[in-house]
């Protein structure tokens, strides 16, 4: 598979779960990748790995909630790859709290990391896929972006101000060439849901199994997602034809096929 041999991708959030397996699914589509994450050493270990395998990946530190940061990035990212093509705004982060344990610095991080960092990263790389005409951003939501939940509004309202982004920035895309799409995933395989679980069975006792359980019935999931299924689904949002969706919002609920 090779339809984005010459084309350059940024994954943010590229160290681990989604934005990880997005890397390895845009090399193995023939695209180069740079990776960026706060931890460092987790986008240089992936970056390495996926150079052992024969792809060109590079890492770079960044905090998406920085302008300064985020800019930093973009411009490393050209020098290293010639331009970005391609976008996956994946750096993301949650967390649960009635509405009266919310304070005011966890609902700020919450809205800066899903929701700022995914606009500051959109309008780093804009210009240069508008005047090349061509580009592909695709964001990470969430189901929740679509629906509530019981003590994510903190993160229920970042990932709606995701998808609320993802259809404006669509329309203004229209003409451009540059495509803006969305997955909308459920809980996913990923350490992100591991520390979730964590936090339910430190609050409650229950067992980890039981704790996975009450999440999953609650969002009416029958499974976990696997990572490398909402990678796929990032890929394909980056088909490089003429026809390439734009301003699409791809559930993922774990009712598709394995």
């Amino acid at each position: 598979m090779s339809e984005l041999a010459g084309y350059n991708a940024v994954i943010t959030g590229g160290g681990r779960g989604i934005g990880a397996a997005a890397a390895v699914a845009l090399a193995n589509a023939g695209a180069k990748v740079s990776l960026a994450s706060r931890n460092e050493s987790q986008v240089v270990e992936i970056a390495a790995e996926l150079r052992n395998q024969g792809h060109e990946a590079f890492a770079f530190r960044c905090d998406v909630t920085e302008p300064h940061q985020v800019r930093e990035l973009a411009l490393s990212a050209r020098e290293a790859m010639g331009r970005i093509d391609i976008l996956v705004n994946n750096a993301g982060t949650a967390t649960s709290n009635p509405i009266t344990r919310i304070t005011h610095a966890e609902w700020q991080h919450i809205m800066a990391v899903n929701a700022t960092g995914t606009f500051l990263c959109t309008q780093a790389v804009w210009d240069g896929m508008a005047d090349r005409r061509w580009g592909r951003i695709v964001n990470v939501a969430s189901v929740a972006g679509l629906s509530g939940g019981k003590y994510i509004s903190a993160y229920t309202s970042a990932k709606h101000a995701v998808v609320g982004f993802t259809r404006a920035m669509a329309e203004e895309a229209v003409g451009s060439g540059i495509t803006v799409n969305a997955v909308c995933p459920g809980y996913v395989d990923t350490p992100l849901t591991d520390e979730t679980i964590a936090r339910i069975v430190h609050h409650t006792g229950k067992s980890w199994q039981e704790a996975l359980s009450s999440v999953l019935e609650q969002a009416g999931q029958p499974r976990l997602i696997r990572a490398a299924e909402v990678a796929k689904a990032i890929a394909d949002f980056c088909h490089v034809g003429a026809h390439a969706p734009n301003g699409e919002l791809l559930v993922l609920d774990g009712t598709e096929s394995e």
